[in-house]
């Protein structure tokens, strides 16, 4: 199986929104943060709906339940932030 570097050397440990922000903390220690206007589910929903964030896939992955969304850290950190 082929991975990605960034596959291997980043998971998040922590997520969480903050002032039209998703903001994500890996596994290095830095800090990733992504404006949410940049995603139409996450543009469109509640705080609370934004808020309530799910580290998946051990830390490779954030999901939303409430909006069922899903996205990668790989995606987030190659600037992939879905529709």
């Amino acid at each position: 199986m082929k991975y990605l570097v960034a596959e291997l050397l980043f998971t998040a440990v922590k997520a969480w929104y903050e002032k039209g922000m998703i903001c994500m903390l890996l596994s290095d220690g830095k800090e990733v943060r992504f404006p949410v206007s940049v995603n139409r589910k996450l543009k469109n929903a509640t705080d609370e709906q934004r808020g309530n964030i799910e580290i998946i896939c051990g830390g490779s992955g954030l999901h939303w339940p409430d909006l069922d969304e899903d996205l990668s850290v790989t995606g987030i950190m190659e600037g992939r932030y879905g529709c």
